[in-house]
């Protein structure tokens, strides 16, 4: 069986620094991470920093073929808001994490990510936290 895994949009963003082995075997991303990277460009503030985030974008768009956001992971996004509000967290914060999350629920994947409170307080999610580049890896 492959060790199949969802990146969060923090890990795309930092994926050519990251340490293999802190990563799944197999590597896929949804339609939400896509649509987070989409506006990075736009709301980039200076043409380097607009280049680099195209760049990712690009990148990601070559790499990966998105899991949708379908009915199976818009039901399973109400479980996960009804549990960061229970959690005293607000949906709409968070709210591309909680689709993101929603994915890996419904398609029972492991998420994988370098900011691993954006996801605090989500039942049912199979998290995996991934060093920060320049942080030792763990071994487990």
């Amino acid at each position: 069986m492959t060790d199949r895994g969802i990146l969060d949009t923090s890990a795309v963003v930092l994926l050519g620094r990251l340490h293999a082995s802190d990563l799944p075997e197999e590597p896929v991303i949804t339609a939400v991470t896509l649509a987070e990277l989409s506006v990075g460009p736009l709301v980039a503030t200076t043409r380097k920093e607009r280049a680099a985030r195209q760049g990712v974008l690009q990148q990601a768009e070559a790499d990966f073929q998105p899991l949708p956001f379908d009915a199976d992971a818009a039901r399973a996004f109400g479980r996960v808001a009804a549990s960061l509000r229970a959690s005293g967290r607000k949906v709409q914060a968070r709210s591309y994490d909680a689709m993101i999350a929603a994915t890996a629920i419904a398609t029972e994947l492991p998420l994988y990510t370098v900011n691993p409170d954006d996801f605090t307080g989500i039942e049912g999610l199979d998290l995996h936290s991934i060093p920060h580049p320049g942080q030792p890896s763990r071994l487990t």
